[in-house]
């Protein structure tokens, strides 16, 4: 006998690996690196990391040193960047396992230069320009002096520059003179890094909106999370289809319970929602216990007896109850469809993101906790 599945995830590897391949094609001759982090957008960092070295993506990324270490120890030897470190972190465990940093400041190119020589070895490093997010990244009046601190290491022989990057703020709007205005200050800010004598081999600044959009800013690679993973990054511009992508993940569930409440019946806490005439509730073993969101509260819509459900009332920490209607064909033990790809008639994660006011990227990202994840598919071949 089975084992029955309350709630899990269903991560499709061969819709990620087919993500990856058409994005290959749409910004050829540029590379494409495919960002991992955040346990790979909740669908799984080691798994879709296969998924894309095996539909040939040439970097991966990562925000802290501990996902790069963890795609390390589990078997990937390619290309990896690593962004993200606080004053007084260690490279050195980083640099010893052949992983791409990132530095900002002076400070952080002296701390990577002093981890390479500890090791004996050179870092390979890519600088950071603040074109306009003003989040990481060298200021214009700060890049100078970046540049300069990272040439005197490059000739000590410590470090590597082996990239320089940047980050847009409004890649989904094409027509924000943000654009413009940043891949300007980009074009700048390599001439500045060509004058002090650097040569990287990468240039990027593209996420995934801009990749697919703005095909001035592709350079030499694209970082591509959320398209990787078949959700639109420009839902504004175009959906997951418009961009030719698939989503790879499904948010399942099991009805627990299906029963009959009267006209007038509250349900839920504080009894935000009233039955406005007699109707069947199901009850889904979920709630934001494992990250569906509470905003999602008599908002957004599942799948259940094959037609869309709405959720009735508050969403619980382990439950959420929905509102089949009185000719449901729904029983307890069916399956609902909290979102996936559409193709079945269920909402999909954007759906779910419009109905909380908020990104898909938060949808697929927060969820876990009690669901069980599995991967299904190609994506695990060798890499």
């Amino acid at each position: 006998m089975s084992p029955v599945v309350r709630a899990e995830l269903v991560v499709d590897l061969d819709a990620v690996r087919a993500n990856v391949a058409h994005l290959r094609e749409v910004v050829a001759p540029a590379e494409v690196m495919v960002v991992v982090k955040a346990d790979g957008y909740g669908h799984g960092m080691v798994e879709v990391a296969r998924a894309a070295r095996a539909a040939g993506a040439s970097w991966l990324g990562v925000a802290v040193a501990e996902e790069a270490l963890a795609l390390r120890a589990a078997g990937d030897t390619g290309p990896l960047l690593c962004w993200l470190a606080v004053p007084g972190e260690d490279y050195a465990p980083a640099l010893a396992a052949d992983v791409v940093v990132t530095a900002s400041t002076v400070d952080q190119v002296a701390a990577v230069a002093s981890a390479a020589r500890s090791l004996g070895r050179t870092a390979g490093l890519q600088l950071k320009v603040d074109t306009g997010l003003s989040r990481s990244g060298a200021t214009a009046a700060d890049w100078p002096g970046l540049v300069a601190a990272a040439r005197a290491a490059e000739e000590a022989g410590d470090v590597e520059v082996v990239g320089v990057w940047s980050h847009f703020a409004c890649s989904d709007e094409p027509e924000h003179p943000a654009n413009d205005a940043q891949e300007a200050a980009f074009r700048a800010a390599l001439e500045v890094a060509t004058a002090a004598g650097l040569r990287p081999r990468w240039r990027h600044l593209a996420n995934s909106a801009a990749a697919l959009l703005r095909p001035s800013s592709r350079f030499d690679l694209v970082r591509c999370g959320l398209a990787s993973y078949g959700l639109s990054p420009a839902p504004e511009v175009r959906d997951a289809a418009g961009f030719g992508l698939r989503p790879a993940m499904t948010a399942r569930a099991t009805l627990a319970l299906v029963k009959d409440v009267p006209a007038g019946a509250g349900v839920s806490y504080g009894h935000t929602w009233t039955a406005r005439e007699d109707t069947r509730v199901g009850l889904v073993p979920v709630g934001y216990g494992d990250g569906v969101p509470r905003a999602a509260s008599s908002r957004a819509e599942v799948l259940a007896g094959g037609v869309r459900a709405r959720v009735a009332g508050r969403i619980c920490m382990d439950q959420l109850v929905v509102d089949l209607g009185a000719g449901t064909a729904a029983t307890a033990g069916d399956e609902v469809l909290l979102w996936g790809d559409g193709s079945h008639g269920e909402p999909t994660a954007q759906d779910w993101a419009e109905a909380c006011g908020t990104i898909s990227y938060e949808i697929v990202t927060r969820v876990g906790g009690r669901f069980a994840r599995r991967h299904r598919g190609g994506g695990d071949a060798e890499h």
